[in-house]
């Protein structure tokens, strides 16, 4: 696989088979924040996200947000509410912040795996910390006006990748 192409394209994170992680050997989840746990427009995450979380936790998971959100506030208002660790400010693409997040919670890269909503900073950030990726659909159309502009490339990116509904 190439550093343009997750392991998976999903359509949304709660629809990640987490036994099926388990299985691989995967024993953290680091999650991007804006439109893949939490849409764009709101500032809780979905039931049915806090429902996987949860599930994810009783499972065993670590998990930690590694968001690109400069609001400090915002990232770690959402960690608590979802009862996670979290790195905000993380520079995706560059892979600093992953590595960081692995050594906090504890695991190799190995054993972890990055899921977010954007190709070019949450698939590139995953595979240059050689961490596997899951790719999932945002939650929302709602984004920052930089973001509708990597999106282009994205679906031209993603063309013939099927997203597992």
């Amino acid at each position: 696989m190439s550093l343009f192409s997750p392991m998976r394209y999903v359509a949304s994170v709660d629809r990640i088979d987490l036994e099926e992680l388990w299985s691989q050997g995967k024993r953290a989840l680091l999650l991007d924040r804006d439109n893949t746990l939490v849409p764009r427009d709101r500032t809780s995450a979905p039931d049915s996200v806090a429902t996987w979380l949860a599930a994810a936790h009783a499972r065993g998971f670590k998990i930690s947000l590694v968001s690109n959100n400069w609001h400090r506030d915002h990232v770690e208002r959402s960690a608590r509410e979802l009862g996670v660790e979290a790195i905000g400010f993380a520079l995706k693409p560059l892979p600093f912040a992953l590595s960081r997040a692995c050594r906090m919670l504890n695991v190799a890269p190995s054993e972890a795996v990055m899921i977010g909503d954007q190709l070019y900073t949450d698939v590139w950030a995953g595979k240059l910390a050689g961490i596997d990726t899951i790719l999932v659909k945002p939650q929302t159309t709602v984004d920052l006006w930089y973001t509708h502009i990597f999106r282009i490339f994205e679906r031209r990116a993603l063309r013939g990748m099927e997203c597992e509904e």
